[in-house]
């Protein structure tokens, strides 16, 4: 895993956007980093995967204040954030479950 768990995050959406592409064209996600979170003085990043044809969202975080920790979660575009988020470490996460999230949550 990279030093910088953004870059290794991205790194890894990048790959699974290439694979779903490949695969599964009608999903076609839509990936973004957003820096709301940091200017509004919050210590995380958030990245969004988006799938504008069923309007289903996936929210990665990645707060400060649980390093190694992935914080996740299954919304509508339109409820932008749920109440609750789930976590895995971050170690555990690969472009393999990105994918699979995203076929599954998508389709």
């Amino acid at each position: 895993m990279s030093e910088d768990p953004l870059k290794a995050l991205s790194d890894m959406a990048s790959d699974a956007h290439a694979r779903i592409q490949a695969v599964h064209e009608h999903i076609n996600p839509v990936v973004e980093v957003r820096r709301g979170m940091r200017d509004a003085g919050i210590p995380a990043d958030v990245m969004t995967i988006d799938c504008l044809r069923t309007r289903r969202r996936i929210t990665l975080i990645l707060h400060d204040e649980q390093p190694g920790a992935l914080l996740y979660q299954f919304v509508t575009i339109e409820d932008e954030v749920g109440d609750s988020f789930q976590s895995m470490a971050l170690a555990d996460v690969t472009v393999q479950t990105l994918v699979d999230w995203i076929q599954d949550y998508f389709d």
